[in-house]
């Protein structure tokens, strides 16, 4: 019987549905949600980029004589109980909220991945005492562990990054130790071992490699609870302080003003924070499924 499996002979091309560009199309298709999560994305950061040169107004300039003034043609999103444009301040706070869930997650992973490596990999009672500790952390609910540190610290915004981070250390501690003890039982771990490879080059040229993808994808999800958690502690008066532009003290400052009827001083500030994260939380949701073992391309 004649096999149906042709070999490719050498050096042929590879067909449309090998390629990489055709992989990704399946799974953009296969999961239109991270479509719209990397659309909006997209926009996000092109508004966090290009955003501050192209509005009008300063972010910090008052104008008291249009205090308060609804949307309208000059100020889309209206204007605060100072006179201030609420898109400038939106548009400008941008960078400053992004800037704090990059670097939160940077650091969060940065330290998460090697401490979780290193436990994993050598376990004993190194493993024993970074589980209890990280059991103890992870015992508190990440956002009101982030008050308190910050409220210990002090109001600032590296003071905000560092609690949110300290939070934030343990998802990605767990997370990589269990994938270290699934690895460093593999052949490929064995193999490594056995020719003579030491620790630290068996930990970070073989088992980092295949233990990153799902930390990585964790991360996309922390980068939406990062802006979600400053928001929070910027709402509550804690870390960065009025009148800086942030997405939580523009809600902050927004609230007052809704019971006397002027609603869009907290409405565009909190839509942006929603959509924001919403957007993280769509690309992390579908990369965590593309990259999923039961997901397959066909």
């Amino acid at each position: 019987m004649v096999s149906e499996t042709i070999a490719k002979p050498k050096g042929a091309q590879p067909s449309v549905r090998d390629s990489r560009a055709w992989r990704t199309w399946y799974i953009l298709r296969s999961h239109p949600s991270m479509i719209v999560g990397i659309f909006l994305l997209a926009v996000i950061l092109f508004v966090t980029v290009a955003g501050p040169s192209l509005v009008p107004y300063k972010p910090l300039k008052t104008d008291p004589e249009n205090r308060l003034l609804p949307p309208s043609a000059l100020h889309p999103m209206g204007t605060d109980a100072f006179g201030r444009d609420i898109l400038s301040r939106v548009v400008h706070g941008a960078r400053l909220d992004l800037f704090i869930a990059f670097s939160v997650v940077a650091i969060a992973l940065g330290i998460g991945v090697a401490v979780g490596m290193f436990s994993g990999y050598y376990g004993g009672k190194v493993d024993d005492v970074v589980m209890r500790i990280t059991d103890v952390i992870l015992a508190f609910p990440s956002f009101i562990l982030a008050l308190a540190i910050t409220a210990i610290l002090g109001n600032s915004i590296p003071n905000v990054i560092i609690a949110i981070a300290i939070a934030y250390i343990p998802y990605f501690v767990r997370l990589t130790r269990g994938e270290v003890l699934s690895a460093k039982e593999r052949d490929y771990t064995e193999a490594a071992r056995c020719v003579g490879n030491p620790n630290w080059r068996i930990i970070y040229l073989h088992l980092l490699p295949n233990c990153l993808t799902p930390a990585l994808v964790q991360a996309t999800l922390c980068l939406g609870w990062a802006i979600l958690d400053a928001s929070g502690l910027a709402f509550l008066g804690l870390g960065i302080r009025p009148p800086t532009p942030e997405w939580g003290v523009l809600v902050s400052e927004g609230s007052r003003d809704i019971i006397g009827g002027q609603w869009w001083t907290s409405f565009f500030p909190g839509a942006v924070i929603v959509l924001t994260a919403f957007a993280f939380n769509l690309i992390g949701d579908s990369l965590r499924d593309v990259t999923s073992p039961t997901e397959a391309v066909q």
